[in-house]
């Protein structure tokens, strides 16, 4: 009998401890300390949530920077269904996809090798980022939709572009949605992007 009391009060006091206190206190220090952060990193635009920092979505117009593909869900940066294709290298559904969308870019900038992460998939399918080097790729398509010079864009590209982690880790990169909503934000007489909150944790824009 004493060894079942002993054992309900620890199962209450754990509770109440680790199920209840802990999170609330943890929820409480990264809400005070870094409130942004905890909450996603959204990116608002006219006090609409348009997207996240954090979360990759696709970009289907011509006058902006496209994000690398996805696999994540049916048609892509769905967040409630993170994953790679987990093709293998050899798997031809991999090669005749990825040899695709190359011919597809390499058609829009010829004579000009294609960036591997303008046609592989991150292992989440919501990588929000591109290389340097992809976004370069399409600084001639995106100048010449919105009338700029390619040297500007490449200016605006190195404002957007965060280095390694500390110095030595990850890669260079650059995020898509900051940069595209800088594009739009610098040209008023532009259309700007219509975004629209997906049915899934993601956000599309056309």
């Amino acid at each position: 009998m004493k060894n079942l009391i002993t054992a309900t009060l620890m199962t209450i006091v754990t509770t109440v401890l680790f199920g209840l206190i802990y999170p609330l206190a943890v929820t409480g220090i990264a809400q005070l300390a870094f409130p942004d952060k905890a909450n996603g990193q959204l990116i608002k635009k006219n006090g609409v949530i348009i997207g996240s920092r954090i979360i990759g979505q696709p970009f289907a117009g011509s006058s902006y920077f496209h994000s690398r593909p996805s696999a994540a869900g049916a048609a892509g940066y769905d967040a409630g269904a993170s994953s790679a294709s987990n093709l293998g290298p050899t798997n031809k559904n991999l090669i005749d996809r990825v040899k695709g969308d190359a011919d597809k870019l390499q058609a829009e900038n010829l004579g000009k090798p294609v960036p591997i992460d303008l046609v592989t998939t991150s292992a989440s399918g919501l990588d929000p980022d591109i290389s340097p080097a992809a976004a370069e790729f399409q600084v001639p398509r995106v100048a010449r939709e919105r009338g700029l010079s390619e040297n500007q864009l490449r200016t605006i590209i190195a404002a957007h572009t965060e280095g390694r982690l500390l110095g030595f880790l990850g890669e260079p990169r650059v995020n898509v949605l900051e940069l595209n909503l800088d594009l739009d934000s610098r040209q008023t007489n532009n259309c700007p992007i219509s975004f629209s909150l997906s049915r899934h944790a993601g956000i599309n824009t056309s």
